[in-house]
């Protein structure tokens, strides 16, 4: 990456004025986000680009086309997926979303003794209840952190493998459950030392702006399918 980008020249970042023509009348007025250190937000500072962390992103995006937009961030660092679903999935529920965001699976992909079939059954239960309580629900597969140059070179293949594994599982999972998924595992950038934060498990600033960007796309795409099924 250059030294003088910015989020405004980014390549892979929103353009001027392309989230509101996407995300334009969009109906969504209560958004939960469950999951882990990815949801609550870490947002390692970049030159150029805002402190401001995905899913409080993709709140300001929704917000600007519906400002009665509600929010309840639940996520928070270091949990696995069956403790995001057993911590967070009630109180998400009491909130009525009519959208949410889960992402969880990293804190388990991290420990050699990965299960995926036990996370998967874990998204499956807080996919289908959010689901079941009428949200639209958007799944993630996460960048490859096992690029960081934060990872020692030792434990680079296996991290990569596992974390494929997941990305992999996880963009299975959602098209079996119907989500909106955001593939980020294969992204231009995904080894990129610049979207990558300094402790070698989570993400910069400038990686939260292109998810961002990516998540707001999709949700666009949902959009314009639902409409298409509806006048067709």
């Amino acid at each position: 990456m250059g030294s003088t980008i910015t989020e405004a020249t980014d390549p892979y970042c929103l353009r001027a004025g392309e989230s509101a023509a996407l995300l334009r009348g969009h109906p969504w007025r209560r958004f939960a986000v469950l999951g882990d250190s990815v949801a609550e937000g870490l947002c390692e500072p970049v030159d150029g680009y805002p402190d401001v962390q995905w899913a409080d992103r993709i709140t300001a995006e929704l917000r600007a086309a519906a400002p009665d937009l509600a929010y309840l961030n639940l996520g928070l660092r270091g949990l696995r997926a069956h403790e995001v679903r057993a911590a967070q999935l009630g109180p998400a529920l009491e909130f009525r979303p009519d959208l949410a965001l889960v992402v969880c699976g990293g804190n388990d992909a991290f420990r050699p003794a990965y299960d995926p079939d036990a996370v998967d059954a874990e998204l499956t239960a807080m996919i289908e209840a959010l689901q079941g309580a009428g949200a639209d629900v958007i799944t993630v597969g996460m960048f490859d952190v096992s690029h960081s140059p934060a990872v020692p070179e030792q434990h680079r293949a296996n991290l990569g493998a596992r974390m494929r594994r997941l990305a992999a599982h996880t963009r299975a999972l959602a098209g079996r459950l119907g989500t909106i998924h955001v593939h980020l595992t294969d992204h231009p950038l995904t080894a990129d030392p610049s979207i990558y934060s300094s402790d070698g498990r989570h993400g910069s600033a400038r990686s939260d702006a292109i998810a961002a960007a990516e998540t707001v796309r999709r949700l666009a795409t949902h959009l314009r399918t639902r409409n298409d099924a509806r006048l067709g």
